[in-house]
């Protein structure tokens, strides 16, 4: 088959790789897309150690071809979103047989693009931060993948006020299509939020935008952290100020909850592509890279050349 190797000299090459065969607990897909996603970036940088060569890619759909012990062979043939811990960038790739989430609502492309980014934006918005009727909710990197959804996310859960923060005026234009109030260029925040405070506050950035994002906390508001995007430098938060106020910073982990409670993250992952699925909400895949493209496809995503979501066609 063949598949993308991050090798040992940082460089990403398409080789002849042989398929794996599913073990206890897995299933293997052959893959129609992959997703592209920070992960990714990460591991190129060397932010998350693997064994090199690597063949990258955590998000991939396609059809179920055979299965490990203890699966169900009824399953053979399933379309499914997989999120795995590599492997993605290959016309084969192993999942475990929970994170292999059936996805025949929608199409491959829209399935690998939902990936890891749909469950964590149903997550960040309904588990984490308990968006209800009548809050408000600030969003960073409100022109990605997990931005476009959360905002949707939100106005389904009843948020009155919807306000995303981006990179530049052209990321602004596109966030507006998903559903926010106002947008913001990281240029403007915070100056350009006034007084005004937020219920709650999605944050992948980090550094001193984290700093900036507990000035702006309603009472009783909810920080939900989930990257470090500009900095992995720590913030030191006092609880005692948070108590004061009733507020609390909270985290969320999606490659974590995937080893300690894969049942948990295949749950959202089910009820975000039903609500994709209804034309409740929608995925934006804005570039589309053949397999030989995926450094390309990283490194758009890395320098923020891209907004929405970024595929690779493997099929």
């Amino acid at each position: 088959m063949r598949a993308v190797v991050l090798d040992t000299d940082d460089r990403f090459r398409l080789v002849e790789a042989p398929e794996p065969v599913p073990g206890p607990g897995e299933v293997a897909v052959r893959v129609a897309y992959a997703g592209v996603q920070w992960g990714d970036v990460l591991v190129r940088d060397g932010h998350f150690p693997v064994p090199r060569p690597f063949v990258p890619g955590f998000e991939a759909a396609g059809r179920i071809t055979a299965v490990g012990e203890g699966v169900d062979d009824g399953r053979i043939g399933e379309q499914v979103s997989a999120l795995v811990a590599g492997g993605g960038f290959a016309q084969v790739v192993l999942a475990p047989a929970a994170l292999a989430i059936r996805a025949e609502g929608v199409d491959a492309r829209t399935a690998a693009g939902a990936g890891w980014v749909a469950p964590t934006a149903y997550d960040l918005i309904n588990t984490v931060a308990g968006i209800g009727p009548g809050d408000s909710v600030l969003i960073h990197a409100a022109s990605g993948g997990v931005g476009t959804l959360a905002a949707q996310f939100a106005a389904l859960a009843g948020a009155r006020r919807i306000v995303g923060v981006v990179g530049s005026a052209d990321r602004a234009d596109h966030a507006r299509r998903f559903g926010y109030h106002r947008v913001l260029t990281r240029d403007e925040f915070p100056r350009a939020l006034g007084e005004e405070t937020f219920d709650a506050i999605l944050d992948p950035v980090g550094g001193p935008t984290r700093i900036a994002n507990l000035a702006h906390l309603a009472p009783h508001g909810r920080l939900a952290v989930y990257g470090n995007i500009a900095s992995f430098e720590p913030v030191d938060v006092s609880a005692n100020d948070l108590l004061a106020n009733g507020q609390s910073l909270m985290t969320y982990n999606s490659n974590l909850l995937s080893r300690t409670a894969p049942a948990r993250l295949a749950a959202s992952a089910v009820r975000a592509l039903d609500l994709l699925s209804d034309g409740l909400v929608r995925l934006d895949i804005t570039a589309e890279h053949e397999l030989a493209d995926v450094a390309t496809a990283i490194a758009n995503l890395a320098a923020g050349a891209t907004a929405g979501k970024t595929v690779v066609r493997v099929r």
